[in-house]
Order: structure tokens, then sequence, then C-alpha cells
């Protein structure tokens, strides 16, 4: 399903009920913006901040839009599902996903032209993935609430597998590549700059931030080396027939080919 997702992304979550950061978060240098009425706002407070974005959110030409909306299961889903298709929004993000059927009925609700982003955060989803994906136009791992659910400790080892499946349920269901979870270090470059780059080894077309102090640091994870840069040069000129060849002492066939291509590709896609 082609809904013109930018395919390397950096999705930045605004609070619902913060109208005045609506406008710096679209300005802040990154892709996509996503207001948030699930996490970010009080219970007591989902219906007002739902209602005043009807008044106070503007779309902006070079930026998306996601509204991530409360869960199917909650009492605000039908409410959150009439007021995205008021908005003028490119998608909705459904929290702790766990069926196909739940991507279905959003859907159907939400108008024609809007993507749906999948956030799988429990064991549930995980274990339904295979069936979810293909409902779906992105998906994206909540890896803190999916610890939480499971009872694990948020580190790249434990979550190694749960990685792993999100991003090859998205592979064989023809999706873009997955999204993966925040960084919940605010200040702290490197280690933002460390966790991005760990999700784009695992396969991860992006990252969703909580601060705009992120953007940069997760970005620069993301950007190839200069080595890899000009190995994939290298390769690109050995091979400039697409034929097989040899490049610094290693052969080149289609498969490192494909390699240097996407490395070349996402430099560019940062630029």
């Amino acid at each position: 399903m082609d809904k013109n997702l930018p395919e390397l992304s950096f999705p930045l979550f605004v609070p619902g009920d913060r109208p005045e950061r609506f406008a710096k978060a679209q300005n802040a240098g990154t892709d996509t913006v996503v207001i948030d009425l699930e996490d970010a706002v009080a219970p007591e407070n989902k219906v007002a901040a739902r209602d005043g974005l009807l008044g106070n959110f503007s779309a902006h030409d070079d930026v998306q839009t996601v509204l991530r909306i409360n869960g199917a299961d909650t009492q605000w889903y039908a409410g959150d599902l009439a007021a995205a298709a008021a908005l003028d929004i490119d998608a909705v993000m459904l929290p702790k996903t766990e069926s196909a059927d739940e991507l279905v009925a959003t859907r159907a609700k939400i108008g024609a032209g809007r993507a749906i982003y999948a956030l799988i955060e429990s064991a549930a989803g995980l274990a339904n993935l295979r069936q979810i994906a293909p409902a779906a136009d992105r998906l994206v791992f909540g890896s803190i609430d999916f610890c939480a659910d499971v009872g694990m400790a948020h580190t790249r080892r434990a979550l190694l597998s749960a990685r792993s499946e999100v991003v090859l349920a998205a592979r064989l269901a023809n999706l873009m590549r997955p999204l993966d979870g925040v960084s919940t270090e605010i200040r702290d470059a490197d280690q933002i700059k460390s966790d991005a780059m760990h999700s784009q080894e695992m396969g991860f077309g992006g990252k969703l931030l909580i601060h705009p102090t992120q953007i940069n640091a997760a970005k620069q994870g993301f950007a190839p080396t200069d080595e890899e840069l000009t190995w994939a040069t290298g390769v690109l000129q050995a091979s400039s027939d697409g034929g097989a060849a040899t490049f610094e002492g290693q052969m080149v066939d289609v498969p490192v080919l494909a390699r240097a291509r996407a490395i070349l590709k996402l430099q560019k896609d940062l630029t």
C-alpha cells in the first residue's frame, strides 16, 4: 500500500494537548510529526485535547502528520477515529496493535488516503505480527512498552529477537522498513546516536523521537560512515555494467551490488 510515506523517517512526538508546540515540532528539522493523544495526554484531558485539534492544528507542506490515537479497547477510540477523519493528516498510529482486525476497523473509519502505522507493543502483538503486517502500511516497534508487557530488561541483547521479528515481518509483507522505538536519553547525543546505529544495523528504516534535541544525533546514527561510502562507490565503479567483478580482492556480485546501492541511497535520503 503506497501512501507516499518517507522511506527513512524520524517521527517526532508532540503531546496532543500542547497546541503551542505543534508548529515548533513541524519546524524542528524532521520529516514527520506525531500528535499524540495516547500516552502523552492524561485520561481526564483526552477528550478536550482531541476536540482542540480541530481548531488548533494546521498541516505543514513539507512535514507529514501522524495522529497517534488511543487503543482499540479504550473508551476514546471511536471519538479519536472521528477526529482523524476530520483532520488534515497523513496517517494514524494505532498503539498496542494486536490483530489485523483492529487495523481493518481503523482503516474503515479514518477515510481514504490515510496510512496506518501499526505500533507493536505487546507479546500478543509480536505473536500475531505475521497477520498484522499485511494490514498495515508501516510497522513500528514500541520497545519500552513491549519490555514492560513481557517483563524483560530494555537492553539491545534482550530485544534482538523481537527487533529481528519486526524487521522480518515487514519484509515478508513487502512493507518499507519498520521504525524502531524511542531512546529515553534526551541530552546524551552519543547514546542517541549509538541507539540509532543499532536500529540501522538491525534493518530499521528510522526511529521514533521524543524531543527535538534527538533529531540530529539519530540521523547521524543512521548515516553511512566515510569508509562505507568509499567502499560502496568503489564497488559500483568496479562493476559499472552490473556484472560480476572484484574490488579490493573481494568478489562483487548481485548481493554486494545491492548493499552498495543501499548505502549510497541511505546517504542521499539523509541529505
